[in-house]
């Protein structure tokens, strides 16, 4: 379980910036696809788990596996991408422009919907024998989580929408920090390790998480919920991705870059 001091793994967060901008379009759209669609599996798993033994911490607890097994496999999520990607454009590396960024965000938030899109259907099937019966126990319990979470917050007019807004700026506040700590080690244990508390904790606090709801609510709509699209994309998605790039980028791109890849001068004693 090696570890690596923070101006290694921060020139890592760089480097990896670097490498998402200049990744070819089919191969960002394949990661980004298996990426939603893996995390999509995740959230199906931790719902499950907390209908079935109605322990909301034991599927916050398990749900963490989907998102390391994504990064091992090298997938690309969005709140990840929020991260690192300005960072290479900071650091002024090579080819690395802001329309980069914006390109490779667009990309990735399309093969991400795609994908956990397709698991939402896929489930969706599941859950009503091909759409044949009413959903089955899970199957309801993801329909009342779009409820709750769109008219939810639009029941409370501004205030639920800052409420959204801050609970995406601290989701990917800690699914960077995962994405960071798995650069922290380079054993797949200690990456593992790394990611588990920060991915449980998002998840066990109901903080909004752009790609998870790209899962959860087109499941909702699937499966009855009382909610509509334009719900779902004005009180949680667009709101959510928003913050997602907030929390991502300043509280720990910035910061981390800035502190341990642009140390600041240090003291003169007189």
């Amino acid at each position: 379980m090696a570890y690596l001091a923070p101006t290694e793994f921060v020139t890592k967060m760089v480097d990896s910036g670097e490498s998402k901008l200049l990744m070819s379009t089919r191969d960002t759209l394949i990661r980004s696809f298996m990426a939603g669609a893996m995390l999509a599996l995740g959230a199906a798993f931790a719902v499950t788990i907390t209908v079935n033994t109605g322990n909301a911490l034991l599927g916050a607890l398990l749900f963490p596996g989907c998102f390391i097994l994504l990064y091992l496999l090298g997938y690309d999520l969005l709140t990840g991408v929020f991260t690192l990607a300005p960072l290479a454009v900071l650091d002024k590396r090579p080819g690395a422009t802001w329309a980069g960024v914006f390109r490779n965000w667009a990309l990735v938030f399309c093969g991400n919907f795609a994908g956990a899109f397709m698991v939402a259907v896929f489930m969706a099937i599941i859950f009503t024998f091909g759409f044949s019966e009413a959903p089955n126990a899970v199957g309801v319990k993801i329909g009342h989580i779009g409820e709750g979470r769109t008219v939810g917050y639009s029941a409370h007019g501004a205030a639920g929408m800052l409420t959204l807004f801050i609970r995406g700026v601290m989701c990917n506040w800690m699914v960077s920090t995962g994405v960071v700590a798995a650069m922290m080690s380079t054993s797949v244990s200690g990456k593992a390790i790394g990611m588990w508390i920060p991915i449980a904790l998002f998840f066990y606090m109901g903080f909004e998480h752009s790609i998870v709801n790209m899962f959860l609510f087109p499941s909702g709509l699937l499966l009855g919920g009382n909610f509509t699209v334009m719900d779902y994309l004005v009180w949680n998605e667009i709101p959510t991705v928003i913050g997602n790039l907030v929390g991502g980028l300043t509280f720990v791109g910035a910061m981390l870059y800035s502190t341990h890849y642009k140390t600041a001068p240090k003291r003169k004693i007189a």
